[in-house]
Protein backbone atom coordinates (compact mmCIF):
# COMPACT_ATOMS: atom_id res chain seq x y z
CA UNK A 1 0.00 0.00 0.00
CA UNK A 2 1.19 3.49 -0.85
CA UNK A 3 2.00 5.68 2.15
CA UNK A 4 0.66 9.23 2.49
CA UNK A 5 4.18 10.56 2.06
CA UNK A 6 4.70 8.70 -1.18
CA UNK A 7 1.21 9.67 -2.45
CA UNK A 8 1.87 13.38 -1.80
CA UNK A 9 5.32 13.27 -3.43
CA UNK A 10 4.01 13.21 -7.02
CA UNK A 11 1.73 16.29 -6.94
CA UNK A 12 4.40 18.22 -5.01
CA UNK A 13 7.01 17.16 -7.60
CA UNK A 14 4.75 18.47 -10.41
CA UNK A 15 4.41 21.88 -8.73
CA UNK A 16 8.20 22.18 -8.35
CA UNK A 17 8.79 20.95 -11.92
CA UNK A 18 6.47 23.68 -13.29
CA UNK A 19 8.22 26.34 -11.19
CA UNK A 20 11.62 25.25 -12.46
CA UNK A 21 10.44 25.24 -16.09
CA UNK A 22 9.29 28.84 -15.70
CA UNK A 23 12.77 30.24 -14.98
CA UNK A 24 14.67 27.62 -17.04
CA UNK A 25 12.73 28.75 -20.12
CA UNK A 26 13.60 32.42 -19.45
CA UNK A 27 17.29 32.16 -18.56
CA UNK A 28 18.57 35.61 -19.60
CA UNK A 29 15.68 37.51 -18.01
CA UNK A 30 15.98 35.37 -14.84
CA UNK A 31 19.70 36.15 -14.49
CA UNK A 32 19.11 39.86 -15.14
CA UNK A 33 16.53 39.95 -12.31
CA UNK A 34 18.91 38.13 -9.96
CA UNK A 35 21.70 40.59 -10.87
CA UNK A 36 19.57 43.70 -10.25
CA UNK A 37 18.27 42.29 -6.97
CA UNK A 38 21.77 41.48 -5.68
CA UNK A 39 23.13 44.96 -6.52
CA UNK A 40 20.12 46.71 -4.98
CA UNK A 41 20.34 44.77 -1.73
CA UNK A 42 24.10 45.28 -1.27
CA UNK A 43 24.37 48.96 -2.25
CA UNK A 44 24.63 50.13 1.36
CA UNK A 45 27.17 47.49 2.47
CA UNK A 46 30.85 48.35 2.92
CA UNK A 47 31.67 46.40 -0.25
CA UNK A 48 28.82 48.10 -2.14
CA UNK A 49 30.06 51.56 -1.12
CA UNK A 50 33.70 50.72 -1.93
CA UNK A 51 32.69 49.54 -5.40
CA UNK A 52 30.12 52.26 -6.15
CA UNK A 53 27.17 49.85 -6.44
CA UNK A 54 24.78 52.81 -6.49
CA UNK A 55 25.88 53.62 -10.05
CA UNK A 56 25.82 50.02 -11.36
CA UNK A 57 22.96 49.53 -13.84
CA UNK A 58 24.36 46.86 -16.14
CA UNK A 59 26.79 43.97 -16.31
CA UNK A 60 29.24 46.27 -18.13
CA UNK A 61 29.14 48.69 -15.15
CA UNK A 62 29.72 45.78 -12.79
CA UNK A 63 32.76 44.55 -14.77
CA UNK A 64 34.31 48.05 -14.59
CA UNK A 65 33.87 48.31 -10.83
CA UNK A 66 34.22 44.77 -9.46
CA UNK A 67 37.37 42.80 -10.31
CA UNK A 68 37.54 39.00 -10.28
CA UNK A 69 38.75 37.82 -6.89
CA UNK A 70 39.51 34.49 -5.27
CA UNK A 71 39.28 33.92 -1.52
CA UNK A 72 42.74 35.42 -0.87
CA UNK A 73 41.75 38.66 -2.58
CA UNK A 74 38.37 38.87 -0.80
CA UNK A 75 39.87 37.90 2.57
CA UNK A 76 40.19 41.54 3.71
CA UNK A 77 36.37 41.80 3.70
CA UNK A 78 35.72 38.26 5.01
CA UNK A 79 38.04 38.88 7.98
CA UNK A 80 35.91 41.90 8.95
CA UNK A 81 32.76 39.75 8.84
CA UNK A 82 34.48 37.02 10.90
CA UNK A 83 35.53 39.69 13.43
CA UNK A 84 31.82 40.46 13.98
CA UNK A 85 31.27 43.55 11.80
CA UNK A 86 27.82 43.99 10.18
CA UNK A 87 26.89 45.11 6.64
CA UNK A 88 30.26 44.30 5.11
CA UNK A 89 29.67 41.98 2.11
CA UNK A 90 25.91 41.56 2.58
CA UNK A 91 23.38 43.29 4.79
CA UNK A 92 23.50 42.33 8.47
CA UNK A 93 25.58 39.40 9.65
CA UNK A 94 25.68 35.92 8.15
CA UNK A 95 23.78 33.07 9.84
CA UNK A 96 26.80 30.75 9.49
CA UNK A 97 30.32 30.40 8.24
CA UNK A 98 31.00 27.23 6.29
CA UNK A 99 34.57 26.39 7.16
CA UNK A 100 36.45 24.68 4.36
CA UNK A 101 39.98 23.39 4.30
CA UNK A 102 41.68 26.07 2.45
CA UNK A 103 44.30 27.45 0.32
CA UNK A 104 47.56 29.13 1.16
CA UNK A 105 45.82 31.07 3.93
CA UNK A 106 44.69 27.94 5.79
CA UNK A 107 40.98 27.57 6.54
CA UNK A 108 38.45 29.50 4.48
CA UNK A 109 35.33 31.00 6.07
CA UNK A 110 32.50 31.18 3.54
CA UNK A 111 29.46 33.18 4.71
CA UNK A 112 25.95 31.70 4.54
CA UNK A 113 23.15 34.24 4.97
CA UNK A 114 19.44 34.25 5.71
CA UNK A 115 18.89 34.70 1.95
CA UNK A 116 21.41 32.11 0.70
CA UNK A 117 20.75 29.27 3.16
CA UNK A 118 17.31 28.26 1.76
CA UNK A 119 18.85 27.81 -1.71
CA UNK A 120 21.14 25.04 -0.44
CA UNK A 121 18.22 23.21 1.16
CA UNK A 122 15.71 23.70 -1.68
CA UNK A 123 18.16 22.66 -4.41
CA UNK A 124 18.86 19.30 -2.74
CA UNK A 125 15.12 18.74 -2.24
CA UNK A 126 14.23 19.84 -5.80
CA UNK A 127 16.78 17.46 -7.34
CA UNK A 128 14.86 14.56 -5.79
CA UNK A 129 11.48 16.03 -6.77
CA UNK A 130 12.59 16.46 -10.39
CA UNK A 131 13.63 12.79 -10.36
CA UNK A 132 10.19 11.79 -8.98
CA UNK A 133 8.45 13.88 -11.63
CA UNK A 134 10.47 12.30 -14.44
CA UNK A 135 10.42 8.66 -13.32
CA UNK A 136 7.21 8.44 -11.30
CA UNK A 137 9.14 6.50 -8.63
CA UNK A 138 8.17 7.36 -5.06
CA UNK A 139 8.57 4.16 -3.04
CA UNK A 140 12.02 5.18 -1.84
CA UNK A 141 10.59 8.04 0.27
CA UNK A 142 9.32 5.46 2.78
CA UNK A 143 12.73 3.86 3.31
CA UNK A 144 15.80 5.02 5.20
CA UNK A 145 18.27 7.42 3.65
CA UNK A 146 21.85 8.13 4.49
CA UNK A 147 24.12 11.02 3.70
CA UNK A 148 27.81 10.51 4.45
CA UNK A 149 28.83 13.94 5.67
CA UNK A 150 30.76 16.08 8.10
CA UNK A 151 29.89 16.59 11.76
CA UNK A 152 26.76 18.68 12.48
CA UNK A 153 28.38 20.09 15.62
CA UNK A 154 28.76 23.84 15.27
CA UNK A 155 31.05 26.26 17.08
CA UNK A 156 30.43 29.96 17.48
CA UNK A 157 32.58 32.90 16.46
CA UNK A 158 31.53 36.46 17.34
CA UNK A 159 27.85 35.49 17.38
CA UNK A 160 27.99 33.52 14.10
CA UNK A 161 27.80 29.72 14.05
CA UNK A 162 30.65 27.91 12.31
CA UNK A 163 30.88 24.40 10.83
CA UNK A 164 31.21 22.27 7.70
CA UNK A 165 28.57 22.92 5.03
CA UNK A 166 27.22 19.36 5.16
CA UNK A 167 27.04 19.62 8.95
CA UNK A 168 25.16 22.96 8.76
CA UNK A 169 22.68 21.56 6.21
CA UNK A 170 22.02 18.62 8.59
CA UNK A 171 20.18 21.13 10.81
CA UNK A 172 17.72 21.82 7.99
CA UNK A 173 16.46 18.30 7.29
CA UNK A 174 12.66 18.70 7.19
CA UNK A 175 10.65 17.13 10.04
CA UNK A 176 8.98 14.59 7.74
CA UNK A 177 12.39 13.14 6.83
CA UNK A 178 13.99 13.15 10.27
CA UNK A 179 12.94 9.64 11.25
CA UNK A 180 14.03 8.27 7.85
CA UNK A 181 17.48 9.71 8.15
CA UNK A 182 20.63 7.86 9.14
CA UNK A 183 23.21 7.84 10.65
CA UNK A 184 22.16 9.02 14.10
CA UNK A 185 23.16 12.48 15.31
CA UNK A 186 25.73 10.98 17.72
CA UNK A 187 27.37 8.97 14.93
CA UNK A 188 27.49 12.00 12.63
CA UNK A 189 29.40 13.83 15.35
CA UNK A 190 32.26 11.29 15.41
CA UNK A 191 35.37 13.05 14.14
CA UNK A 192 37.57 10.15 13.12
CA UNK A 193 36.35 9.12 9.67
CA UNK A 194 37.24 5.42 9.83
CA UNK A 195 35.60 4.99 13.25
CA UNK A 196 32.56 6.86 11.97
CA UNK A 197 32.18 4.61 8.89
CA UNK A 198 32.47 1.49 11.08
CA UNK A 199 29.65 2.77 13.32
CA UNK A 200 27.55 3.73 10.27
CA UNK A 201 27.95 0.15 8.96
CA UNK A 202 26.58 -1.22 12.26
CA UNK A 203 23.74 1.31 12.35
CA UNK A 204 22.56 0.74 8.79
CA UNK A 205 23.22 -2.95 8.24
CA UNK A 206 19.70 -4.15 9.14
CA UNK A 207 17.79 -1.09 7.93
CA UNK A 208 15.68 -0.65 4.78
CA UNK A 209 18.11 1.69 3.01
CA UNK A 210 16.58 3.19 -0.15
CA UNK A 211 18.73 6.30 -0.77
CA UNK A 212 22.48 6.48 -0.19
CA UNK A 213 24.28 9.75 -0.74
CA UNK A 214 27.78 11.20 -0.52
CA UNK A 215 31.07 11.69 -2.36
CA UNK A 216 31.70 8.48 -4.40
CA UNK A 217 35.14 7.73 -2.92
CA UNK A 218 33.78 7.79 0.65
CA UNK A 219 30.59 5.88 -0.20
CA UNK A 220 32.87 3.29 -1.80
CA UNK A 221 34.69 2.93 1.53
CA UNK A 222 31.32 2.43 3.29
CA UNK A 223 30.25 -0.20 0.72
CA UNK A 224 33.54 -2.07 1.02
CA UNK A 225 33.24 -2.22 4.80
CA UNK A 226 29.66 -3.52 4.48
CA UNK A 227 30.86 -6.18 2.07
CA UNK A 228 33.78 -7.21 4.30
CA UNK A 229 31.40 -7.59 7.23
CA UNK A 230 28.72 -9.62 5.44
CA UNK A 231 30.38 -11.19 2.40
CA UNK A 232 27.35 -9.97 0.40
CA UNK A 233 26.84 -7.45 -2.38
CA UNK A 234 25.24 -4.16 -1.36
CA UNK A 235 22.14 -4.86 -3.48
CA UNK A 236 21.54 -8.05 -1.45
CA UNK A 237 22.05 -6.29 1.89
CA UNK A 238 19.74 -3.41 0.90
CA UNK A 239 17.10 -4.97 -1.37
CA UNK A 240 15.27 -1.66 -1.93
CA UNK A 241 18.32 0.52 -2.50
CA UNK A 242 17.69 2.11 -5.89
CA UNK A 243 18.92 5.69 -5.76
CA UNK A 244 22.46 6.96 -5.30
CA UNK A 245 22.90 10.72 -4.90
CA UNK A 246 26.40 12.12 -5.25
CA UNK A 247 28.39 15.27 -5.83
CA UNK A 248 31.89 16.60 -5.56
CA UNK A 249 33.55 14.39 -8.18
CA UNK A 250 32.72 12.80 -11.52
CA UNK A 251 30.97 9.46 -10.90
CA UNK A 252 31.94 7.87 -14.22
CA UNK A 253 35.37 6.57 -13.11
CA UNK A 254 33.62 4.90 -10.14
CA UNK A 255 30.52 3.60 -11.93
CA UNK A 256 31.83 0.13 -12.90
CA UNK A 257 33.29 -0.37 -9.42
CA UNK A 258 29.98 0.64 -7.79
CA UNK A 259 27.87 -1.59 -10.00
CA UNK A 260 30.18 -4.44 -9.07
CA UNK A 261 29.87 -3.68 -5.35
CA UNK A 262 26.09 -3.25 -5.56
CA UNK A 263 25.53 -6.14 -7.96
CA UNK A 264 23.10 -4.24 -10.18
CA UNK A 265 22.51 -0.86 -11.74
CA UNK A 266 20.86 1.84 -9.61
CA UNK A 267 19.59 5.27 -10.65
CA UNK A 268 21.79 8.18 -9.70
CA UNK A 269 21.38 11.94 -9.30
CA UNK A 270 24.41 14.19 -9.60
CA UNK A 271 24.55 17.39 -7.53
CA UNK A 272 26.91 20.36 -7.75
CA UNK A 273 26.94 21.87 -4.27
CA UNK A 274 29.71 23.94 -2.68
CA UNK A 275 29.97 26.12 0.43
CA UNK A 276 29.79 29.12 -1.91
CA UNK A 277 26.45 28.05 -3.40
CA UNK A 278 24.40 25.17 -4.78
CA UNK A 279 25.00 25.59 -8.49
CA UNK A 280 23.35 22.73 -10.35
CA UNK A 281 21.68 19.34 -10.16
CA UNK A 282 20.86 16.60 -12.63
CA UNK A 283 17.30 17.21 -13.80
CA UNK A 284 17.02 14.40 -16.35
CA UNK A 285 18.18 10.78 -16.08
CA UNK A 286 19.20 10.47 -19.73
CA UNK A 287 20.55 13.93 -20.54
CA UNK A 288 24.21 14.80 -20.08
CA UNK A 289 24.94 17.53 -17.56
CA UNK A 290 23.23 19.23 -14.64
CA UNK A 291 20.68 22.06 -14.76
CA UNK A 292 22.44 25.32 -13.84
CA UNK A 293 20.37 27.02 -11.13
CA UNK A 294 19.77 30.52 -12.51
CA UNK A 295 17.09 31.53 -10.01
CA UNK A 296 18.87 30.85 -6.71
CA UNK A 297 20.39 34.18 -5.71
CA UNK A 298 23.54 33.56 -7.77
CA UNK A 299 24.64 35.65 -10.76
CA UNK A 300 27.05 33.78 -13.02
CA UNK A 301 29.89 34.98 -15.21
CA UNK A 302 32.13 32.80 -17.37
CA UNK A 303 35.70 33.28 -18.59
CA UNK A 304 37.24 31.01 -21.21
CA UNK A 305 39.75 28.88 -19.30
CA UNK A 306 42.52 29.37 -21.82
CA UNK A 307 42.13 33.17 -21.52
CA UNK A 308 41.78 33.21 -17.75
CA UNK A 309 45.37 34.19 -16.98
CA UNK A 310 45.42 36.97 -19.62
CA UNK A 311 45.66 40.58 -18.46
CA UNK A 312 41.99 41.42 -19.07
CA UNK A 313 39.95 38.31 -19.89
CA UNK A 314 36.43 38.82 -21.26
CA UNK A 315 33.68 38.16 -18.69
CA UNK A 316 30.69 36.54 -20.37
CA UNK A 317 27.13 36.16 -19.08
CA UNK A 318 24.79 33.23 -19.68
CA UNK A 319 23.64 34.57 -23.05
CA UNK A 320 27.19 34.50 -24.49
CA UNK A 321 28.29 30.96 -23.66
CA UNK A 322 28.85 28.08 -26.10
CA UNK A 323 28.55 24.33 -25.72
CA UNK A 324 31.77 22.39 -25.14
CA UNK A 325 34.04 25.34 -24.24
CA UNK A 326 35.99 25.13 -21.00
CA UNK A 327 35.00 28.09 -18.78
CA UNK A 328 36.08 29.28 -15.35
CA UNK A 329 32.86 29.95 -13.43
CA UNK A 330 32.64 33.27 -11.55
CA UNK A 331 29.82 33.95 -9.09
CA UNK A 332 28.20 36.86 -7.26
CA UNK A 333 25.77 35.76 -4.55
CA UNK A 334 23.25 36.68 -1.90
CA UNK A 335 25.83 35.49 0.65
CA UNK A 336 28.02 38.46 -0.33
CA UNK A 337 30.58 36.92 -2.67
CA UNK A 338 31.28 39.30 -5.57
CA UNK A 339 33.05 38.47 -8.83
CA UNK A 340 34.25 35.39 -6.97
CA UNK A 341 36.33 32.66 -8.58
CA UNK A 342 35.52 29.34 -6.92
CA UNK A 343 38.27 27.67 -8.92
CA UNK A 344 36.06 25.27 -10.91
CA UNK A 345 35.98 24.91 -14.67
CA UNK A 346 32.73 23.89 -16.34
CA UNK A 347 31.48 23.09 -19.82
CA UNK A 348 27.94 23.53 -21.13
CA UNK A 349 26.34 20.41 -22.54
CA UNK A 350 23.12 22.22 -23.49
CA UNK A 351 21.80 25.79 -23.68
CA UNK A 352 18.09 24.88 -23.83
CA UNK A 353 18.00 24.61 -20.85
CA UNK A 354 21.48 25.50 -19.58
CA UNK A 355 23.17 22.32 -18.37
CA UNK A 356 26.78 21.98 -17.25
CA UNK A 357 29.38 19.40 -16.33
CA UNK A 358 32.30 20.16 -14.04
CA UNK A 359 35.43 19.70 -16.18
CA UNK A 360 38.06 20.29 -13.50
CA UNK A 361 39.79 22.95 -11.44
CA UNK A 362 41.57 25.94 -12.93
CA UNK A 363 44.54 24.98 -10.69
CA UNK A 364 44.31 21.24 -11.43
CA UNK A 365 45.55 20.66 -14.93
CA UNK A 366 48.72 19.48 -16.56
CA UNK A 367 50.43 21.88 -18.87
CA UNK A 368 54.06 21.23 -18.00
CA UNK A 369 54.73 21.02 -21.76
CA UNK A 370 51.89 23.23 -23.09
CA UNK A 371 49.39 20.36 -23.37
CA UNK A 372 46.50 21.91 -21.32
CA UNK A 373 45.16 18.52 -20.18
CA UNK A 374 42.14 18.85 -17.84
CA UNK A 375 40.34 16.58 -15.38
CA UNK A 376 37.46 15.71 -17.69
CA UNK A 377 39.91 14.44 -20.34
CA UNK A 378 41.84 12.08 -18.06
CA UNK A 379 38.61 10.71 -16.59
CA UNK A 380 37.13 10.11 -20.02
CA UNK A 381 40.36 8.44 -21.21
CA UNK A 382 40.33 6.07 -18.22
CA UNK A 383 36.66 5.32 -18.75
CA UNK A 384 37.05 4.59 -22.47
CA UNK A 385 40.11 2.41 -21.90
CA UNK A 386 38.44 0.23 -19.25
CA UNK A 387 34.95 0.07 -20.83
CA UNK A 388 33.91 -3.44 -21.70
CA UNK A 389 36.81 -4.98 -19.72
CA UNK A 390 36.85 -6.38 -16.21
CA UNK A 391 39.52 -3.86 -15.18
CA UNK A 392 38.28 -1.87 -12.19
CA UNK A 393 39.98 1.22 -10.85
CA UNK A 394 39.59 2.37 -7.24
CA UNK A 395 41.33 5.73 -7.61
CA UNK A 396 43.92 7.48 -9.76
CA UNK A 397 45.83 10.72 -10.20
CA UNK A 398 48.14 12.02 -12.92
CA UNK A 399 51.41 14.00 -12.71
CA UNK A 400 54.10 15.04 -15.20
CA UNK A 401 57.49 13.32 -15.12
CA UNK A 402 59.61 16.15 -16.48
CA UNK A 403 63.12 14.75 -15.95
CA UNK A 404 63.02 10.96 -16.30
CA UNK A 405 66.30 9.06 -15.92
CA UNK A 406 66.04 7.92 -19.53
CA UNK A 407 64.09 8.99 -22.56
CA UNK A 408 61.57 11.75 -23.16
CA UNK A 409 59.35 13.23 -20.43
CA UNK A 410 55.85 11.77 -20.00
CA UNK A 411 52.64 11.80 -17.98
CA UNK A 412 52.72 9.33 -15.13
CA UNK A 413 49.40 7.82 -14.07
CA UNK A 414 49.29 6.55 -10.48
CA UNK A 415 46.50 3.98 -10.39
CA UNK A 416 45.09 1.89 -7.55
CA UNK A 417 43.36 -1.11 -9.13
CA UNK A 418 40.51 -3.09 -7.65
CA UNK A 419 40.90 -5.52 -10.52
CA UNK A 420 44.18 -5.31 -12.42
CA UNK A 421 44.59 -5.61 -16.20
CA UNK A 422 46.53 -8.57 -17.52
CA UNK A 423 48.58 -6.24 -19.67
CA UNK A 424 49.39 -2.89 -18.05
CA UNK A 425 51.15 -1.47 -21.11
CA UNK A 426 48.13 -2.28 -23.35
CA UNK A 427 45.89 -0.34 -20.96
CA UNK A 428 48.37 2.58 -20.93
CA UNK A 429 48.33 2.58 -24.74
CA UNK A 430 44.50 2.70 -24.84
CA UNK A 431 44.40 5.57 -22.32
CA UNK A 432 47.05 7.45 -24.28
CA UNK A 433 45.18 7.04 -27.57
CA UNK A 434 41.98 8.37 -25.99
CA UNK A 435 43.83 11.38 -24.55
CA UNK A 436 45.43 12.14 -27.93
CA UNK A 437 42.02 11.95 -29.58
CA UNK A 438 40.52 14.40 -27.07
CA UNK A 439 43.38 16.88 -26.80
CA UNK A 440 45.14 18.15 -29.92
CA UNK A 441 47.97 19.80 -27.94
CA UNK A 442 48.78 16.46 -26.32
CA UNK A 443 48.54 14.71 -29.70
CA UNK A 444 51.00 17.20 -31.24
CA UNK A 445 53.51 16.74 -28.40
CA UNK A 446 53.44 12.94 -28.74
CA UNK A 447 53.55 13.17 -32.53
CA UNK A 448 56.39 15.73 -32.43
CA UNK A 449 58.41 13.51 -30.04
CA UNK A 450 58.37 16.11 -27.27
CA UNK A 451 56.63 13.63 -24.96
CA UNK A 452 56.62 9.86 -24.90
CA UNK A 453 53.28 8.08 -24.31
CA UNK A 454 52.07 7.93 -20.71
CA UNK A 455 53.15 5.32 -18.18
CA UNK A 456 51.13 3.68 -15.41
CA UNK A 457 52.54 3.22 -11.90
CA UNK A 458 50.54 0.89 -9.66
CA UNK A 459 49.58 2.17 -6.20
CA UNK A 460 49.12 -0.55 -3.58
CA UNK A 461 45.60 -1.22 -2.31
CA UNK A 462 44.50 1.37 0.23
CA UNK A 463 47.32 3.69 -0.92
CA UNK A 464 45.09 6.67 -1.69
CA UNK A 465 43.24 6.41 1.62
CA UNK A 466 46.56 6.16 3.44
CA UNK A 467 47.78 9.26 1.60
CA UNK A 468 44.63 11.25 2.50
CA UNK A 469 44.98 10.13 6.10
CA UNK A 470 48.62 11.26 6.19
CA UNK A 471 47.43 14.71 5.00
CA UNK A 472 44.68 14.84 7.64
CA UNK A 473 42.09 14.79 4.86
CA UNK A 474 40.38 11.44 5.26
CA UNK A 475 36.61 11.66 4.78
CA UNK A 476 34.15 14.54 4.67
CA UNK A 477 34.25 16.61 1.50
CA UNK A 478 37.94 15.95 0.81
CA UNK A 479 38.92 14.43 -2.50
CA UNK A 480 42.07 13.56 -4.42
CA UNK A 481 42.80 15.90 -7.35
CA UNK A 482 42.67 13.96 -10.62
CA UNK A 483 45.77 15.67 -11.89
CA UNK A 484 48.33 18.30 -11.01
CA UNK A 485 51.03 20.27 -12.74
CA UNK A 486 53.76 19.09 -10.36
CA UNK A 487 54.66 15.95 -8.38
CA UNK A 488 53.78 17.08 -4.85
CA UNK A 489 50.85 14.68 -4.42
CA UNK A 490 52.46 11.68 -6.06
CA UNK A 491 55.53 11.92 -3.85
CA UNK A 492 53.26 10.46 -1.18
CA UNK A 493 53.05 7.22 -3.23
CA UNK A 494 56.77 6.93 -3.85
CA UNK A 495 58.07 6.74 -0.29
Amino acid sequence: MMSIKSALAKPFAKIIYNKVQKWANNPVKTQEMVFQDLIAKATSTAFGRDHDFISINSHADFVKRVPIRDYEALKFYVDRVVAGESDVLWKGKPLYFAKTSGTTSGAKYIPLTKESMPNHVEAARNAILMYIHETGKTKFVDGKMIFLQGSPELKEQNGVKLGRLSGIVAHYVPKYLQKNRLPSWETNCIDDWETKVDVIVDETLHENMTIISGIPSWVQMYFEKLQQKTGKQIGDIFKNFNLFIFGGVNYEPYRAKFENLIGRKVDSIELYPASEGFFAYQDKQHEKGMLLLLNSGIFYEFIKADEFFNENPKRLTIKDVEIGVNYVMIISTNAGLWGYNIGDTIQFTSTKPYRVIVSGRIKHFISAFGEHVIGKEVEQAMQEATAGTDVRVSEFTVAPEITPETGLPYHEWFVEFENEPEDLSALAKKIDESLQKQNTYYFDLIEGKVLQPLKITKVKKGGFQAYMKSQGKLGGQNKIPRLSNDRKIVQGFQD
